[in-house]
């Protein structure tokens, strides 16, 4: 059995620079790792690519010979790959005994109603006995604006309707937040989705949306009734932060339950996992924005402390 990680989400929302985060981060706390890039488009991976779709398929090919834009050859691109799984397989099953990381394209269609990225996954399943957990990227940005946060939350019910996987939506680049002035509501209340009735104001004061009031409140009144749209908060480069999010998809996917919960990282990452959430009593809304620093000087005591710890246990 092997567990995996299906990155996706729009453009910008930093599924790359995730993607090379958590490769780092499972190699630091002695989880074996790899990523596999999906994007033929994704020329300069920062992270190392275990498999690279363009050794095969590239953006750049698809559109000169099939005479094609951008998007139609991502979508010709990710139906070659579902026409060829094959390959995709063949090259994954040599990577036993790793969790994988899959980068995916960034077009939004591939995951919201296109079928060949869901096709391949169903494959990966069947053949391979994967576990994956779709992991879906947004950018934090979009808690600036209820219109924006709306489309979000659109677009995330969409995509977990259309993956049906184990999924986990995540708010990204929280470190900027603060930089962002002030948000029309606290942080706690983008990442719960509840009671969206408190936006509609916020849209209709908008001179874009008010003579779409109606069709506001319906729309959030469809995303509360499915009730399965909520967000995590992360900075790629906070430990704890990755650490969190690492807990929940371990337990969306069945990892924290699995026979390899303690064999495939370190001592030190199980007993941390069984020890508690890092941010189980800590508002985001204090973390994130009101208190950054603070708890940023916080955190880097701590980690320091156990650094000098572990320094002493090895002497």
């Amino acid at each position: 059995m092997t567990f995996c990680q299906f990155v996706v989400g729009p453009p910008g929302a930093g599924k790359s620079t995730y993607c090379h985060g958590m490769y780092q981060f499972l190699s630091a706390i002695g989880r074996r790792c790899a990523v596999v890039n999906l994007d033929p488009a994704n020329d300069h991976p920062a992270y190392p690519c275990a498999i690279d779709i363009r050794e095969v398929l590239d953006i750049e090919t698809i559109m000169e010979t099939s005479n094609l834009g951008p998007n139609g050859a991502l979508l010709y691109a990710m139906e070659a790959i579902e026409y060829h799984v094959d390959w995709l397989v063949e090259r994954l099953q040599k990577l036993k005994d790793i969790y994988i990381i899959f980068d995916s394209p960034g077009q939004v269609e591939l995951f919201t109603h296109h079928n060949s990225l869901r096709k391949v996954v169903t494959v990966l399943e069947k053949k391979l006995g994967y576990r994956p957990v779709a992991v879906q990227l947004i950018d934090s940005f979009c808690c600036t604006d209820a219109a924006t946060y709306v489309s979000a939350l659109l677009l995330s019910l969409k995509t977990m309707l259309q993956l049906d996987l184990p999924h986990v939506n995540v708010l990204s680049k929280a470190d900027l937040l603060c930089t962002y002035g002030p948000l029309p509501m606290r942080l706690d209340y983008f990442t719960e989705v509840q009671d969206l009735s408190h936006l509609e104001p916020l849209l209709n004061r908008d001179p874009r949306l008010a003579r779409y009031g109606d069709l506001n409140a319906r729309i959030c009144e469809l995303v509360e009734e499915f009730g399965l749209v909520s967000f995590e908060v992360l900075a790629v480069e906070n430990k704890a932060s990755m650490l969190h999010l690492l807990q929940t998809i371990d337990k969306a996917g069945g990892y924290a339950m699995g026979s390899t919960e303690a064999g495939g990282d370190s001592v030190w990452a199980t007993a941390v996992r069984q020890g508690g959430d890092p941010y189980r009593d800590v508002s985001l809304q204090e973390r994130w924005i009101d208190m950054k620093e603070e708890y940023d000087e916080y955190e880097a005591k701590l980690e320091e402390e156990a650094m000098e710890q572990m320094e002493e246990a090895a002497e």
